[in-house]
């Protein structure tokens, strides 16, 4: 399948940028199209890293105000797990690392951290990768206080929920964040077929 991107311009360029392109595609039938307008938030890739303490088989999740979800029933306020964009050249395991740190006080290293899934959080409307990572902490590894970066006007609650309770805020709408929903049931799948 064919694409021809005929003009592309940066239409807003702050701390997100949206892009706005022409094209022509292939159609199923081999045919061009005409030209098409498409809209592409370039958000760069993100990491999000799910905390497990397998001894109370709990996970470690954050709560923070998303004005985006301000219209959901939560106000804006979700259960999520920790996640951050990754800076042009930096490291994936370090960027999750140090998010991990920042907004949970918990220490894990690079190399402890596994790899779950990448997956497009929103292909639709932007171009952003979430490389998804589970780390496996207990009480012991918690070496700060979390709560974000203050210089970021980050203000986040940590929270620590048995896994069969977050699970069933899935079900209840309560977890509505696709990121923590796919981390949580990627967790249940592995942790049922390892019992």
């Amino acid at each position: 399948m064919k694409v021809e991107i005929l003009e592309k311009k940066r239409i807003f360029d702050r701390f997100f940028k949206i892009d706005e392109v022409l094209l022509r595609q292939e159609k199923y039938d081999g045919t061009m199209s005409g030209p098409l307008t498409r809209f592409s938030f370039e958000r760069g890739d993100s990491v999000a890293v799910l905390l497990f303490c397998p001894d109370s088989e709990e996970v470690v999740l954050i709560e923070q105000y998303r004005y985006p979800a301000h219209s959901d029933p939560s106000g804006g306020w979700l259960l999520e797990i920790v996640a951050g964009s990754v800076g042009e050249g930096e490291d994936l395991r370090t960027a999750a690392s140090k998010e991990v740190l920042e907004e949970t006080g918990y220490s894990v290293s690079t190399s402890s951290l596994e790899e779950m899934s990448v997956f497009f959080a929103s292909p639709g409307g932007t171009s952003e990768r979430v490389h998804l990572y589970l780390a496996r902490v207990s009480p012991e590894d918690q070496k700060g206080k979390g709560g974000g970066e203050e210089s970021e006007d980050e203000d986040i609650k940590i929270i620590n929920l048995p896994l069969a309770k977050a699970l069933a805020m899935i079900q209840e709408g309560i977890i509505v964040d696709a990121k923590t929903i796919i981390a949580l049931m990627m967790l249940e799948k592995r942790y049922n077929e390892k019992n």
